[in-house]
């Protein structure tokens, strides 16, 4: 052992404490099994006093022993040292006791003697055993047992006549006895290495532990950094979106109808890769909900391929489908969808030449459905990568008409979400191939939801906007007015009562966060507590994992900014009852 006054040496010194603990129990029935079988010998040439107070004492001191191990730990008075030193003098009286019968060696037939002696090597084993080897109780223990039984089997064979069985005897235990503090001391190296092992084990797990909360600190403010930079970005472009399609619906010349197009263009690309960080927030947050439904691949394949062909004839490439079947499976055609338009919008974008398959393959009960292109392809070492968010390869310059880098990250988590087998095969420079592979369904598809339209009876709507951004509430004011509907705008909970106790509103939209605590959430269940029926609508630009449970867990509708217009419509004619049945 290190030495006494060390920090590593105490360490060991309280996990041996521990270890003697847990050990102590286990050798107490073994040894009074034992030792009943010594008072049985003895009870046949000696005194019942003798040897029943033999037995009665050896008892004791072997309960007082193992009470007294288990007791080690919450000793606070003493050191782990001292500690140590108890159990030494607890075993030194247990061996001397257990070594009593030797004295009585002369009253035991030759059989007798062997089996006392094998008994005392065997409780000695039991101790190197139980204490890991520590050499100061061994030899508290060994020395008044097997020294002692040496020295009487010594002694017997050569007093009064020469005994060689008996001096082999006490030669064999001789022999055993340095062997055995050899074997306790290379036990007790092996436990001591062992602890070191596992504290540098736990040390680096430690370090891991660090560094996976770092990891998830970094991760929890990137995530907060995204969804407070996407907020604050929607809000203005909701503005815009919202006076933009306002100013469309007027009367306007042909030069600024185009300029009005462009902007609209300009802002949806913008929304759409906002809506990019909007789809991973919703998965992290775990509030995308899965709706099942029975569809033909074969129908979105063809549909995909002519929504998709004209990108790839600007590349001067080719989109090819293979397969000329029906193929039917049950899973969420939208998010489905959502996945081959990632992975063929990827394949459009790496490709420089050739051509683009989506193939469909069904064998068996499953189906796979697999995106080849011939393109650069994606290096070994990249391959896990890409799937991370804001990974591209070849785009240092960050070009946006590239894209965030968030197409295969969605990819990765929808597949995930949908339970779907994944699998890519890349070989740089000569292309690439993603499968996706499903199990087939045998039901038929259901009938197409049918659309609802909006008839025209707007212009009895009241509305109440609740938006601390002024320019966001007049925006919302601008469009909803040209749709024929009354608006009042409010910035707060408060402000918010005060115009609906003035006017009553046909319905809430209210942003979600607002002023300080404020949120949109409370202004509804406050307004909710006065008009209880009241339809409600929320619209946010914020797009925290935390946030979008909160109004996952609230029931209420939750748009994200920015609203196209004819999203807004549909969504108000539904929470008001609007809407026929085309």
């Amino acid at each position: 052992m290190e030495r006494s006054g060390s920090p590593e040496a105490q360490n060991i010194e309280a996990e041996l404490i521990r270890m003697l603990a847990q050990q102590g129990r286990l050798t107490l029935i073994p040894l009074a099994v034992a030792l009943c079988m010594v008072a049985t010998f003895a009870a046949d040439s000696l005194p019942q006093w003798i040897w029943g107070g033999w037995l009665a004492l050896a008892m004791l001191l072997l309960v007082f022993r193992t009470q007294i191990f288990m007791r080690l730990p919450y000793y606070p008075a003493l050191t782990d040292h001292k500690k140590l030193q108890l159990a030494s003098w607890v075993s030194v009286c247990n061996g001397v006791v257990h070594g009593m019968p030797l004295l009585a060696f002369n009253y035991f037939s030759e059989l007798e003697r062997a089996v006392v002696t094998m008994i005392l090597m065997g409780t000695s084993s039991i101790t190197v055993a139980t204490t890991a080897g520590y050499k100061p109780i061994i030899l508290a223990y060994t020395l008044p047992t097997l020294g002692l039984a040496s020295v009487v089997w010594g002694l017997h064979g050569w007093q009064p006549v020469f005994d060689w069985p008996s001096v082999a005897g006490a030669l064999l235990i001789i022999c055993y006895l340095p062997l055995l503090i050899k074997l306790a001391g290379n036990g007790f190296s092996i436990f001591e290495r062992s602890y070191r092992e596992r504290l540098a084990q736990s040390a680096v797990n430690l370090q891991l532990q660090s560094v996976l909360e770092q990891a998830e600190s970094a991760s929890s403010a990137k995530t907060r950094f995204l969804a407070s930079a996407s907020h604050d970005l929607r809000q203005p472009i909701h503005a815009l979106s919202l006076f933009g399609t306002a100013l469309s619906k007027r009367p306007l010349d042909d030069e600024a109808r185009d300029i009005v197009g462009h902007m609209e263009t300009a802002l949806g690309a913008l929304a759409s890769q906002l809506d990019s960080l909007l789809d991973i927030s919703k998965l992290d947050a775990g509030v995308v909900t899965i709706n099942r439904q029975t569809f033909n691949l074969l129908d979105m394949a063809e549909r995909l391929q002519i929504e998709f062909g004209p990108a790839a004839e600007e590349k001067g490439l080719s989109i090819w489908l293979d397969c000329y079947v029906d193929v039917f499976v049950d899973t969420d055609e939208i998010l489905f969808e959502r996945i081959l338009r990632n992975l063929l919008s990827n394949a459009i974008k790496y490709t420089k030449a050739g051509k683009i398959m989506l193939s469909i393959n069904a064998e068996d009960e499953v189906v796979t459905v697999s995106v080849v292109d011939s393109g650069r392809g994606i290096p070994k070492a990249e391959q896990q990568r890409v799937f991370e968010e804001f990974y591209q390869l070849e785009n240092p310059e960050r070009d946006r008409r590239k894209g965030l880098g968030l197409g295969l990250a969605i990819v990765k988590r929808l597949v995930k979400l949908l339970n779907i087998q994944f699998s890519l095969y890349s070989v740089p420079n000569d292309g690439t191939r993603v499968s996706l592979t499903l199990p087939i369904s045998a039901a038929a598809p259901q009938a197409p939801q049918l659309k609802p339209k909006v008839i025209s009876s707007w212009n009895n709507l009241r509305i109440l906007v609740v938006d601390d951004e002024m320019e966001v509430g007049l925006g919302m004011q601008a469009l909803l007015e040209t749709f024929g509907a009354t608006v009042d705008i409010a910035d707060s909970t408060a402000s918010a009562l005060k115009a609906a106790l003035t006017e009553k509103p046909d319905i809430l939209l209210a942003d979600f966060r607002l002023r300080g605590e404020d949120n949109g959430i409370e202004t509804i269940r406050n307004l909710r507590a006065i008009y209880p029926k009241l339809p409600a609508i929320l619209i946010s630009g914020d797009t925290a994992p935390d946030r979008l449970r909160e109004a996952n867990e609230a029931g209420i509708k939750l748009l994200h900014k920015p609203v196209a217009a004819p999203v807004l419509e549909d969504a108000i004619a539904v929470a008001c009852n609007l809407a026929v049945t085309e």
